[in-house]
């Protein structure tokens, strides 16, 4: 089974970098059943590895694996579109098989 890796930039406790986390982690609770690492930088507080990732603009998701890799900017609200984006497998992929 694969597992991914996300790396968010959020700037500060906003609301919106509130709802980026909870958008992402939601999305990857539902389409990669806890097969996921995610790591959440404040590039406030960590500009150097802001700078590092040539993050312009926050909240942005970078997925660093599978490779290759793939950014997305904003706060995440369309599921649908954020998965596409990212890459993820279908939620229906996941469905537990159901025999008589």
């Amino acid at each position: 089974m694969t597992t991914y890796s996300f790396r968010l930039f959020i700037a500060g406790q906003t609301v919106r970098s509130q709802e980026a986390v909870a958008n992402l982690r939601l999305l990857c609770d539902s389409r990669l059943r806890h097969q996921y690492d995610l790591q959440i930088v404040d590039a406030i507080q960590r500009p150097e590895l802001a700078e590092e990732g040539r993050i312009l603009a926050t909240p942005t998701v970078i997925r660093l694996s599978p490779s290759p890799q793939r950014r997305v900017i904003g706060d995440l609200s369309d599921h649908h579109r954020t998965a596409l984006a990212l890459g993820l497998p279908d939620a229906s992929s996941h469905s537990e098989e159901v025999r008589p």
